[in-house]
Parts: C-alpha cells; sequence; structure tokens
C-alpha cells in the first residue's frame, strides 16, 4: 500500500476499516441530529413551556456540551476512543428518550444537560482515532472527508427531522435515538479495542514521542504546553467570530431591509461551498504548513466579516460571505487536525478534548457578544470581528510549532515478538 499519494479517493480507498466506519458512524449519527435543532420548538409548541424556558434549555445543552467534549478527551485516553464513543451513544441514546417523557421543568433540564455532554463524549475519542490511525501526512485530508461527513448528516438532519415531526414528536427523538445506537453498533463492530501509542510507535517503528514525566497531569499537562494554550485561545476566537453569521448577520440584514430570503440565500451558499469545495481546496493547503495555514485562514474570515460594514447592499453580504467561507475551507480541516500533531500520544485525547471545548466555548459565547456589540455599536461589530481575526493571525504565529510531516517508517524486518495488538 503506497502511503505517498495524499489525494482524495487514494486517501479514502487505502484508509483503515476502523476510519471509514468512524465516517459512516459520524454521518448516520450526525443524520439524527435533531434535539439541538427542535429543542425550542418542542419545549414551547408541545410542552408549553415559555420561550425564556426554552432558551435556558438550549444554553444548558450548549453548557453540557461543552463540558462533555472535556471529559470526552479524558475518557478517549483513559479508557480507549472505541469506549468513549460507545458510552456516548448508548448514554446520548438513552437520555434523548427520556427528555420526552420526564415530568417536569427541572428535570428536562437535567435530561438536556446530560444529552448535551454525553453526546459529546465521541467527539474527541473519534478525533484521536482518526489520528492514530491515519499517516502523518494524509491526517489533514481525513479530517476534511470527516468534516464533509459530519456536514452531509448535518444538512441533511433538519429536512429528516420536519418530516419525522410532521408525524409525531416521539417519533423525532426516537429517529435520534436510533442514529445514536447505529454509531455505537459501528464503534463495537468495527473499531479496535485499544489503540495506544506504544502500539502506534511499535508498528512504525519510531520512538515513543514523549517522556513520562512530560504526559502526567492530565489537563494540567496541556495547560502547562503554552505554546498550545495560544492555540486553544485561536480555536476560541475563531468559533467565537464564526458564529457571527447565524447572530448579528441576521439581524444586519434585517435592518437593512432585506427579506429573511436573502439571509437564508447567503447561509446555503457557504454550506454549497463547503461542501462541494472543501475536499478539492484541501488537496493543496494540506502540504502547506499548518501555522500558515492558520494565519491564512483568520486574515479571510476576519477580513470577510469586516466586509460587512461597507455599504452596497446585497452584493457586500454576498462578497463577504465567499470571504470567509473561503477561510473555512482553507483552515478548517488544518485546524481540527492539528490537536493531533502537537499532542504527546498518551495525552491525544486531552489535546483534542481541550481544542474541541474551546471551540464549543466560543461558539456558545461568541452570540452573546456579538449581538451585545450590534445592539451596543451597530455595525462596527464586524471592524471588531476583523481585529479579533488580527489577534487570531499572531496567537496563530506564536502558538502553532512547526510539524514536520514526514512519510511513515515502516519496520520491514521480520518480528521476532507479536506485538500487543496481535497477542491480545
Amino acid at each position: 500500500m503506497s502511503t505517498t499519494d495524499t489525494g482524495i479517493w487514494t486517501t479514502i480507498r487505502e484508509a483503515p476499516v476502523a476510519v471509514k466506519a468512524l465516517l459512516v458512524g459520524v454521518f448516520v449519527n450526525k443524520l439524527g441530529w435533531f434535539l439541538q435543532v427542535f429543542l425550542v420548538l418542542f419545549l414551547t409548541s408541545s410542552q408549553g413551556f415559555t420561550d425564556v424556558q426554552a432558551g435556558t434549555a438550549l444554553g444548558v445543552y450548549g453548557g453540557g456540551s461543552v463540558i462533555g467534549l472535556i471529559i470526552g478527551g479524558s475518557l478517549s485516553d483513559r479508557l480507549g476512543p472505541r469506549n468513549a464513543v460507545m458510552i456516548s451513544m448508548f448514554g446520548m441514546a438513552g437520555f434523548v428518550l427520556a427528555i420526552a417523557y420526564v415530568p417536569s421543568y427541572a428535570a428536562v433540564l437535567v435530561m438536556v444537560g446530560l444529552a448535551g455532554a454525553v453526546g459529546q463524549f465521541y467527539r474527541p475519542a473519534s478525533a484521536a482515532l482518526l489520528t492514530e490511525l491515519t499517516p502523518e501526512n494524509r491526517q489533514v485530508m481525513i479530517f476534511a472527508v470527516y468534516r464533509l461527513a459530519m456536514n452531509l448528516g448535518t444538512t441533511a438532519a433538519p429536512l429528516i427531522g420536519a418530516a419525522l415531526l410532521a408525524i409525531s414528536w416521539d417519533l423525532l427523538f426516537i429517529g435520534e435515538a436510533i442514529a445514536a445506537l447505529a454509531y455505537a453498533a459501528v464503534a463495537v463492530v468495527a473499531l479496535p479495542r485499544r489503540k495506544t501509542a506504544e502500539v502506534a510507535e511499535a508498528s512504525t517503528g519510531s520512538e515513543p514521542s514523549a517522556a513520562p514525566e512530560a504526559v502526567k497531569g492530565g489537563y494540567g499537562a496541556v495547560l502547562k504546553d503554552g505554546r498550545y494554550v495560544l492555540f486553544l485561545l485561536c480555536m476560541f476566537i475563531n468559533a467565537a467570530i464564526y458564529m457571527q453569521y447565524l447572530a448579528t448577520l441576521p439581524l444586519h440584514m434585517k435592518a437593512e431591509g432585506l427579506s429573511t430570503w436573502w439571509f437564508s440565500a447567503v447561509v446555503a451558499l457557504n454550506g454549497f461551498i463547503v461542501i462541494t469545495c472543501e475536499l478539492l481546496v484541501t488537496k493543496v493547503v494540506q502540504h502547506w504548513e499548518a501555522r500558515l495555514v492558520a494565519m491564512t485562514g483568520f486574515v479571510l474570515l476576519g477580513g470577510g466579516l469586516a466586509f460587512y460594514a461597507l455599504p452596497g447592499g446585497v452584493a457586500i453580504f454576498v462578497i463577504g460571505t465567499l470571504i470567509w467561507t473561503l477561510a473555512e475551507i482553507i483552515g478548517g480541516p488544518t485546524m481540527f487536525a492539528y490537536p493531533g500533531k502537537a499532542a504527546p500520544k498518551p495525552l491525544l485525547g486531552r489535546y483534542v478534548g481541550a481544542a474541541h471545548a474551546m471551540f464549543g466555548l466560543g461558539s456558545a459565547l461568541g452570540p452573546f457578544i456579538g449581538v451585545w456589540i450590534w445592539n451596543t455599536a451597530g455595525t462596527a461589530v464586524w471592524l471588531w470581528c476583523g481585529i479579533a481575526g488580527a489577534v487570531g493571525v499572531v496567537l496563530a504565529h506564536f502558538g502553532m510549532k512547526r510539524v514536520d510531516v514526514e512519510e511513515p517508517v515502516v519496520d520491514t524486518t521480520p518480528a521476532t515478538e507479536p506485538l500487543p495488538s496481535e497477542s491480545a
């Protein structure tokens, strides 16, 4: 098997069975991604709760998701990615079903928070396993494929959910539980019981990546990595300003007298370009230094959002969206592949979990910050996004170390003793 070709189809075709299973599993799981989309509508229309109560529940879900990403990283390191995925999906199925039947608002909040937390355990585990099982020179591409699977499932989910709730709300929750159980089944059947750093290093003939004393302390060890902390701030800023297209952009377009149709059109434009073009762009930028990719992404993201501050009507919104969408397809796969390249192997799950958690925290706080600035300063919010993008450029420059991508070194000498994975 050749590992020098980093093209799209070769990367997918030659990926291990477990990697292909992860791609299928996350796609199926995202097809059932109904809870966050329809939670407010369910609580207000079906259960009779107020708008404030429904919004609070959605906030609890978001907070639980951030906590779940942190816990998921630790579970992946301690129990292995396969077990973390199984715990996540079996737990998610149970908590989602419980939301439809619990008797009180307080109980709803508890179930929603648990569903948000447990339902995110799988993400650091899946990303860690993709990193461990994919040659380093193909990791950016495989993360682009992973993002495509997530985006396709997420795009289709609202349509499927609308069809299910037209029949009954119960069917909507059952559908999400079934999707979670399908991913759990994939984990049971296709994911390796444990892929440890030592096994990975033995199979490639490489030396251990970190001394034992350098990887003790859990998330404390992550926070002691000063450069990586700067990268985590990059993830927060990236998410916080990226979310303005959902939080502040519709308010701005409405204030300009544009209909909801125009907002839907620019959002659809973003989704179409990401789904159709990200893999092709990744084929080129995967060979760039990760730091350069991230810095380019921040320039385009901050610049595209700052472009909205210009006068010009619909054309400004379309051009600005094209600019920051280019940032997404250039920077997205590299930003999410980088934690696996920067992490000591025994802390891989925690490094990945910390990055996902900071992105989730930025996604949760970004809309509040953006709307507050909009209400206070109007279109100056877009200039602040541009400044935040510039800060991201600086943080990426100093926080993302150079990672040289080398071809895997395969030991071709006969093994005198079986590897740990073979003797299990």
